[in-house]
């Protein structure tokens, strides 16, 4: 479905009821909302595999503007600003009180603009394979090891000024970097993928360059659960542990042999920790 936030319709998909029979009352579940990386993918990222914790929590799925099914708006708003001002109209637009939010990669630096912005308004964030700032000397050092000197090189070649063709040459070269046991054709035929919103946002001189919230993430006190895979060439796992320092109240848990993907490198791992963590926010409050 559709729905109008702020001056943009975003495709909006639930799964899963708020309030389940339970003897003789109506229970309410928390609500999750999956912010999905990119920018320039989609929610279809999440599926089916999310589908696994609808049995904790009703699972909202939302496409961010300029991305996937949702209207593209004006360009200028392409901004972590905007994107994170987009989660909590969401949440006001859907009548969602605290939900818990899921982002990876971008989605969690989406997340973080959400929380910053709004303080008080999360229940909970997990956050997966994603940074409070971009350090790209990092990011090609890793893509070097992992991948090899040439894979590296691409990387830096596309990362440092962001092109067409660069990009081109990354999806083919170090895309396949982001997981270990493979990229699902099937699951990427689903993806929708917008180059003009990454380009518009890749790089040190745009947005990714800029952003640095650590300093911001201090007035963040909900329980936050940060996941980082010890061969993620993307973001390194070194992001993570600063991330979860900026934190006040964050658990940081490192997930071995596992790339950008979590979910796919390490599904059982992956989710046992998200369970767990949903289940000990809904037994605290």
């Amino acid at each position: 479905m559709y729905i109008t936030v702020n001056d943009v319709r975003l495709f909006v998909d639930i799964e899963g009821p708020g309030l389940i029979a339970d003897g003789p009352a109506m229970r309410e579940k928390p609500t999750l909302i999956t912010v999905h990386g990119g920018p320039g993918a989609d929610h279809s990222l999440y599926k089916p595999a999310f589908s696994k914790l609808s049995d904790l929590c009703q699972i909202v799925y939302y496409d961010q503007r300029g991305n996937g099914r949702s209207e593209d708006g004006d360009p200028a708003l392409w901004t972590l600003d905007q994107w994170g001002d987009d989660l909590h109209g969401l949440c006001q637009t859907l009548g969602i009180d605290r939900p818990i939010v899921f982002g990876a990669s971008f989605g969690g630096v989406v997340a973080q603009s959400y929380a910053t912005r709004h303080p008080g308004q999360a229940r909970a964030l997990i956050l997966a394979s994603t940074t409070a700032r971009t350090e790209f000397e990092v990011i090609y050092d890793a893509f070097a090891r992992l991948g090899g000197a040439e894979t590296g090189a691409v990387a830096r070649s596309y990362w440092s000024k962001p092109t067409p063709e660069g990009r081109q040459a990354y999806f083919e070269r170090c895309l396949p970097l982001y997981t270990l046991r493979g990229l699902d054709p099937d699951a990427m035929a689903r993806l929708i993928v917008k180059n003009p919103v990454g380009m518009h946002y890749n790089g040190p001189a745009s947005e990714q360059g800029r952003f640095d919230f650590r300093a911001a993430l201090g007035s963040v006190t909900c329980p936050t659960l940060v996941l980082s895979g010890d061969r993620d060439p993307i973001m390194p796992q070194s992001f993570g542990e600063t991330l979860a320092q900026a934190l006040p109240n964050a658990r940081f848990e490192r997930i071995e042999d596992a790339a950008h993907m979590l979910s796919i490198d390490r599904p059982s791992l992956f989710f046992r920790h998200v369970r767990q963590f949903i289940e000990e926010i809904s037994t605290t409050e």
